[in-house]
């Protein structure tokens, strides 16, 4: 018997894992690029965090009389481990990670049925957590290595994530500090200091670069095109983002550039490229149709800069996500599109 081939019989050639696995291929570069600024903390903090996501995946599909392997082997639990662990402090304690990830896992997917039925963005709700529960730990920084005068060794960098300890010759304070952001907000950044980050001048030292952020966001940014050239993630979502970040950045800095961050800061500080090509374009969380994941999009955008220049958080995308998240259903809601050769359905009271 001949089957049809064409929509709305053919979905496509893209499974779960196969997707998951061309994100987490797009965001290897910026992996590998915080490992060159950081150290590597990050892989620690990746292992732990893949022991936790898959312990705690494996436990509540079995509460949940789910079959495990199928869930286990689709690659979802990773990228939602690595999503995490991008966007916490370099050499953060085990318990921070763990923490984050059982807080995803459990409350945030499967108190909700799990993969494809959650509401909340799961990496953002594990991140959101951790980062209001423990703002100590959190907004305070490992710095790059180009500005510390003796980095951390591989030994040093496990003691610190395990037990929280260092040599009594290593100083803790001398090698944390405020994150670009964090030090705008709070106004620590003496006048030539906040005219540089606010143009976007890049920082050598020892013959180094030192701009970490924005080498970050720039891998971020390749990967997300990569990401949009196979067609993994839809243009709407980062068009939207940006495009709201650029008009606001834009404008408030024309007012005041004493006042408010130039557009580069903006665009290439914080997790800006993270949250719009690999954050916000989360299918299951945000909206389906056309013009609402353009919207989506822009509302995303506007609260993150409104948080990060106006609220109690240097770097917003977190609470923006989840914000819009709560929307999503709403925004699909008022974007359905008209069924073709179908005009507008009228309403009860007009009959």
């Amino acid at each position: 018997m001949n089957r049809l081939q064409s929509s709305p019989y053919n979905w496509g050639q893209q499974n779960v894992r196969q997707v998951m696995f061309t994100v987490q291929l797009a965001a290897t570069p910026a992996l590998f690029v915080h490992a060159y600024f950081f150290g590597i903390g990050i892989f620690i903090q990746m292992l732990i965090a893949l022991t936790v996501a898959l312990s705690a995946e494996a436990a509540m599909l079995y509460l949940r009389n789910k079959p495990i392997k199928p869930y286990l082997t689709d690659w979802s639990i990773i990228l939602t481990a690595l999503d995490i662990v991008f966007c916490l402090p370099p050499t953060s304690p085990w318990w921070i990670v763990a923490s984050a990830v059982l807080f995803a896992v459990i409350l945030a997917k499967h108190v909700f049925g799990g993969l494809g039925y959650n509401i909340f963005n799961p990496a953002m709700a594990g991140y959101a957590f951790v980062l209001i529960s423990f703002p100590a730990v959190m907004t305070v920084w490992h710095l790059p290595n180009a500005l510390i005068a003796n980095p951390l060794d591989a030994w040093q960098t496990v003691q610190l994530i395990f037990t929280s300890t260092l040599p009594d010759s290593i100083n803790i304070d001398a090698l944390t500090g405020a994150t670009p952001l964090e030090a705008t907000r709070t106004g620590l950044l003496n006048e030539q200091t906040l005219s540089s980050i606010f143009n976007h001048e890049v920082i050598f030292q020892g013959g180094q670069l030192a701009n970490s952020s924005f080498w970050m966001n720039i891998s971020f940014l390749l990967g997300g095109l990569f990401l949009l050239y196979r067609g993994v993630i839809r243009w709407q979502m980062p068009v939207g983002f940006l495009l709201a970040m650029t008009l606001l950045a834009s404008m408030f800095h024309e007012i005041n550039p004493e006042r408010y961050a130039s557009l580069s800061f903006h665009l290439f500080s914080g997790a800006t490229m993270l949250a719009a090509f690999f954050i916000i374009t989360d299918p299951v969380t945000g909206s389906t149709t056309p013009s609402g994941r353009l919207y989506f999009g822009l509302g995303a955008g506007v609260l993150v800069y409104v948080i990060r220049t106006w609220g109690g958080y240097a770097d917003a995308v977190a609470f923006a996500v989840l914000l819009m998240n709560m929307l999503a259903p709403w925004i699909d809601a008022m974007t359905v599109p008209r069924v073709y050769g179908h005009g507008i359905a009228s309403k009860p009271h007009e009959h």
